[in-house]
């Protein structure tokens, strides 16, 4: 399963360990079966792990003298607590508490009634979204289809975007989404159609980090300081401008990403918040084969910082920073593949994407405060709830850094923004109509534009003193982002980037044949164990991402293990009736394969290597799609 983890691993600078002790556990945020890692020492000897509410667990699995993984048991206190290790004469307690995670869906990217195309994405919205396990749709043929995770895309914990299979079943049907700790969610009732033959995998910049409109420039400044979540932790006040979550921070150390700057000659240094070390000697600057000029004012810098194990250990407690001279940061992006379903060419278009939708039966506006919102966990009034709706952290910087978009339903709306206390408003006059912000969208309904980013004492009162829509003449039926979608098109399949493949190689029958490694990994004194070696930046892809084992086979069992057969990467095997494992109907099959949300074995495989074993089965090819 492609799990990501929920929270940051708070480590504590100290002496080597003496005795029973839990330095740190992962994830920090959990629900009732989530698989929890422990760390620290003297814990060969635990007997009994009691969670919070003294819930008390005694099977788990001790992997070493330092490391325990245990299944987070039910009953536990729904305001979390420390947890505690027991052995027969001692007792130790975590110093920080685990937390425990309330999945909640408040929303969709299509509503009940609308069409969508086998291959086109669904986006969900809510919180704690970390602990969705997979979706189920139905095939071609009306029968059920499970989406892993590992097919998911996320941003963050409070969105998850999944592909609708290209062979769908044609036709309406409620979805099913599910959690790690048995919770079904119901999707909305969508008109599902197949998509249209051909297609192609289109790789896009996907922001994970963009800039507000008026973000200051560059000039050796401090400015643009990024960490790992909860990792901002200067006593004076904070030091970063965005904290990243685990999964987006592993990715950041073992991929490659890019940094988009505004500038007409950027110089562009990639250091730590200390300013050491920095991560290369030179600084980026136009001529540098990793900085391309757009052609539109802007530049994109391609970094890589997989190969510098020092800056890499660095971040993690200096932070990174990005400084040098004469430029603005747009965003920080990541590469990623998105299949343009149909044929016949396609194009992206940008539109308006709900974050918000009002109840069939909302009330009309007429100086009221029905449409108040505010930032998840501030609706505090010891009355009774304010706000019609909280939105998480990710949602709520947006709007206050991004443009957004509120659709109304009226004749002629008078719209004012101001906070629940109706003070101050975002500006003195109200939208309406005649107002360049103010679109007619000529259905009965109006599109209000609307970016706080340039009121920053707009944007700190309403993180206390909320957001409110009031004024009159009109009904709010929306607030959206404006996202880019593509319109199918195209006549490609996706193709097979081929990284290693068989000649004439043997079947296997539990046997180690299959053995691959890092380059330069293959170290035995006696001579070389493995078949193949990859090069770094396959091997980062390995650890990060999809990839696929296509086998010949009628029936194959195929185990994912290191070379020494321990630990292997799940605890069952891949077989038929796995949903990981597809029959392609000619004596083949494909395993999709993820081991990213495994940390141990993606640190084990760096220096015992991977091993395909198992048995009846020959391997034919390793690849990535794109």
């Amino acid at each position: 399963m492609g799990a990501l983890t929920a929270c940051s691993i708070r480590e504590k600078e100290e002496s080597a360990d003496l005795g029973l002790n839990i330095k740190v556990f992962s994830p920090t945020k959990v629900v009732v079966g989530s698989q929890m890692t422990i760390s620290g020492s003297g814990l060969s000897g635990v007997t009994e792990i009691v969670f919070p509410e003294a819930v008390s667990v005694k099977g788990f699995k001790v992997v070493s003298d330092g490391m325990i993984r245990v299944t987070v048991p039910a009953g536990i206190s729904a305001e979390g607590g420390q947890i505690i290790v027991r052995t027969a004469d001692d007792e130790a307690v975590s110093e920080l508490p685990m937390t425990m995670g309330h999945p909640v869906i408040s929303g969709y990217s299509k509503q009940p009634g609308e069409s969508i195309q086998g291959g086109e994405q669904l986006t969900i919205y809510g919180k704690d979204l970390e602990f969705i396990s997979s979706v189920e749709m139905l095939d071609a043929d009306g029968n059920p289809v499970i989406i892993p995770d590992s097919q998911f895309y996320r941003k963050g914990t409070s969105t998850v975007i999944i592909i609708v299979p290209k062979k769908v079943y044609e036709g309406t049907f409620i979805g099913k989404v599910n959690t790690v700790n048995g919770l079904q969610f119901m999707m909305p009732e969508l008109a599902y159609e197949p998509a249209a033959e051909g297609g192609h995998w289109e790789t896009v910049k996907k922001p994970f980090w963009e800039n507000a409109p008026d973000g200051p420039s560059v000039a050796w400044s401090s400015n643009y300081r990024f960490c790992l979540e909860g990792q901002d932790t200067n006593p004076d006040g904070p030091e970063c401008l965005a904290e990243f979550p685990q999964d987006v921070w592993n990715r950041l150390k073992s991929e490659t990403f890019y940094l988009i700057v505004k500038s007409e000659n950027p110089q562009v240094r990639v250091t730590t918040g200390w300013w050491d070390p920095n991560f290369r000697a030179d600084d980026y600057m136009p001529g540098d084969e990793a900085v391309v000029d757009n052609e539109d004012g802007t530049w994109t810098i391609t970094l890589n910082i997989s190969g510098n194990a020092d800056f890499c250990e660095a971040i993690d407690t200096r932070h990174i920073l990005f400084t040098g001279d004469r430029y603005t940061p747009v965003a920080l992006c990541f590469d990623e593949e998105e299949w343009v379903p149909g044929g016949g060419g396609g194009h992206t278009e940008e539109q308006l994407v709900p974050f918000w939708q009002n109840a069939p039966d909302g009330p009309s506006v007429a100086w009221s405060s029905d449409y108040r919102f505010c930032l998840e966990g501030q609706d505090t009034n010891p009355d009774g709830p304010e706000c019609l709706a909280e939105f998480p952290q990710d949602v709520w910087d947006k709007m206050k850094t991004e443009t957004f978009y509120i659709v109304v339903k009226s004749e002629n709306p008078q719209v004012r923004v101001t906070t629940g206390w109706w003070d101050p408003n975002f500006r003195a006059d109200d939208y309406m109509p005649g107002d360049e912000a103010v679109v007619d969208n000529g259905d009965g309904t109006w599109t209000i534009t609307v970016n706080l980013a340039n009121n920053p004492e707009f944007c700190e009162a309403i993180d206390t003193r909320h957001i409110l829509f009031t004024g009159d003449r009109y009904t709010p039926v929306s607030l959206c982002f404006m996202e880019e979608v593509w319109v199918p098109g195209g006549d490609e399949g996706p193709k097979k980037d081929i990284f290693w493949e068989n000649d004439g190689g043997p079947s296997v029958a539990w046997s180690s044949n299959y053995r691959f490694c890092l380059e330069g990994q293959d170290t035995n004194p006696d001579g070389p164990e493995c078949l193949a070696e990859f090069p770094q930046d396959v091997w980062d892809k390995i650890k990060s991402g999809n990839f696929y084992l296509d086998v010949a086979s009628e029936n194959p069992q195929v185990r994912v293990t290191t070379g020494w057969w321990d630990p292997n990467f799940r605890a069952d095997d891949y077989m038929p009736g796995d949903e990981a494992v597809v029959d392609n109907e000619d004596g083949t099959w494909t395993i999709t394969l993820n081991i990213s949300g495994n940390a141990d074995f993606c640190e084990a495989i760096d220096a015992r290597h991977i091993l395909f074993t198992g048995d009846r089965y020959t391997p034919l090819r390793l690849y990535f799609l794109k």
